[in-house]
């Protein structure tokens, strides 16, 4: 199950199970909690050890929050099953039991005839040390506000035992992982020893945001929903290693009859003297990528420099917008990246104009998305075969609009989140827009998007270095080269970027990026193409 959801759409999935008569609520909520019972035994295998056949051997224990929602209900559900195999269990429900859901109603009331649903005031600190498990079943994927303070000293207190979130942890948005309560200053490690278990498929905050730091390891656990994705249509994202078989086999291997026209000839503009590293980095990344050439275009005060610096990748004298056309009078030269320390000026806003005009493949990265931003009519002439990569940054100065309501809190209604923003200016700018960040979010102008997580264990901190978003342009044009089509193009280079910071591992250079390609595509023949998350 490689979709991503919002709380609306799960919501709705379980809705039309439930309406189609194939399922009741109680059987989900009876599903849901087994998969949470089933999750704690597989991460922690010393739970399932026999319990209370010693006298000396104390009996296992778990407090569980249930909140006032079928979050609780799950919640409840879990308190009853942990019993049934001998466990000591506590439960505390947030809010009024006369308001609950019917479906939670009832599974409150089966544990009420098990043991004692203790009120939210007795909930104190001075318990977590007696109780080696806290579930918290409270909101699930529901909250949307900020976390009230009764609840957050009770999360707070909770932060260093063991705990297992179901759905999602109370205090991060569903849809855009974003942390719904104030965190103490230099408070870290909050995930170690943490379980999320959600239902059916991940949800958008187990990936986006700080969600992913925050749900320490997440577990999906199946509740017989598979049939149910008529009832969302075809809006979901995906977790891109579900495509990565569009990168294997053939695509990615070169023909043995060819040449190298055949597999795309790509070209790189070049900032001006002590400007040309990011290009070179680009260049580098797009040859080693499979372009079968790749030519750096210098202006003439850079060609020395430039020269002395490179051997596969040739090199051709760029002096204005008009020597451009010129070049690009070639056919064969079927990708162009333009941006990475280009320059801000009148000449280089030039050469983003006759390279957009060209209508050929166009990467633009860095100062070409400055300039794009500073003016709307470089910015009319975007088309489908373009790919813009911002980081943050760059992408506020493009779409200022949609930054704000990216980061506006979610007071009501459907949260905004990094993927509604990327296919808004998707859709806008016409063209495929890959939005920078851990969580990057890759979306064309049909809105059909994927989200590349370097998380959980693809976790690559030392990929923040100098020069690493260079490579990653590099690897976009080098695959646009190859044939890809541009949203293709840049899910395939963001998924190998990340493969190749984890390959060299910790230490490494945006130079160190391009190197591991060969290793990388190897291990792709034939091999297990895992998942991310």
């Amino acid at each position: 199950m490689n979709e991503l959801l919002t709380a609306a759409q799960m919501r709705a999935i379980e809705q039309a199970a439930i309406d189609s008569g194939a399922v009741t609520g109680l059987e989900l909520m009876e599903r849901a909690g087994a998969g949470v019972v089933e999750a704690i035994y597989e991460e922690w295998p010393a739970f399932s050890k026999p319990d209370g056949e010693n006298e000396q051997k104390p009996r296992l224990r778990a407090v569980v929050l249930c909140g006032p929602g079928n979050n609780g209900g799950d919640g409840f559900v879990v308190a009853r099953l942990l019993h049934q195999r001998g466990w000591v269990v506590e439960v505390f429900l947030y809010g009024d039991a006369d308001k609950l859901p019917p479906d939670a109603r009832v599974n409150y009331e089966k544990w009420c005839e098990i043991g004692e649903v203790l009120p939210w005031e007795k909930c104190t600190s001075d318990r977590w040390g007696r109780h080696p498990l806290v579930i918290e079943a409270l909101f699930g994927t529901g909250l949307t506000r900020e976390v009230p303070d009764d609840i957050r000293n009770v999360l707070l207190a909770t932060l260093n035992c063991r705990r297992v979130a179901v759905d999602l942890p109370c205090f991060i948005n569903s849809d855009t992982g974003a942390v719904l309560m104030e965190w103490p200053q230099n408070l870290s490690g909050v995930s170690a020893g943490h379980v999320t278990v959600t239902f059916h498929s991940h949800k958008h905050g187990h990936l986006l945001g700080a969600g992913a730091a925050l749900c320490g390891q997440v577990v999906v656990k199946s509740i017989g929903l598979e049939f149910c994705y008529e009832a969302i249509g075809a809006t979901t994202a995906e977790v891109f290693p579900y495509l990565i078989g569009k990168l294997q086999g053939q695509r990615l291997s070169k023909i043995p009859s060819a040449h190298k026209f055949t597999h795309g000839h790509a070209l790189i503009l070049s900032g001006g003297p002590a400007q040309t590293g990011a290009a070179r980095m680009a260049a580098r990344g797009a040859l080693r990528i499979g372009a079968g050439l790749v030519t750096l275009g210098v202006p003439p005060t850079a060609q020395q420099e430039v020269a002395a610096q490179v051997t596969a990748v040739m090199l051709k004298r760029i002096a204005d917008a008009d020597a451009l056309s010129d070049v690009l009078e070639d056919k064969r030269i079927n990708a162009l990246c333009l941006g990475p320390a280009l320059g801000l000026g009148e000449r280089e806003a030039n050469l983003i104009r006759v390279a957009l005009e060209s209508g050929r493949n166009c990467v633009l990265d860095a100062d070409a998305l400055t300039l794009i931003a500073r003016d709307k009519d470089l910015f009319e002439k975007l088309h489908p075969d373009c790919v813009l990569t911002p980081h943050g940054g760059e992408f506020a100065r493009l779409f200022p609009d949609i930054a704000a309501k990216l980061d506006a809190p979610a007071t009501k209604g459907p949260a905004y989140s990094k993927i509604d923003a990327t296919r808004e200016a998707a859709k806008r700018a016409g063209c495929t827009v890959l939005f920078k960040g851990p969580d990057t979010v890759i979306s064309d102008q049909t809105g059909v998007a994927s989200v590349n997580a370097a998380v959980y264990d693809r976790t690559v901190p030392w990929l923040a270095t100098a020069g690493s978003g260079d490579v990653l342009a590099g690897f976009i044009t080098g695959l646009l080269a190859r044939g890809f089509s541009p949203v293709h193009a840049a899910e395939g280079a963001a998924w190998l970027h990340v493969e190749c910071a984890r390959h060299f591992g910790p230490g490494l250079i945006a130079e160190d990026l391009p190197e591991q390609l060969p290793a990388v595509l190897q291990s792709l023949s034939g091999s297990d193409q895992g998942n991310a998350v």
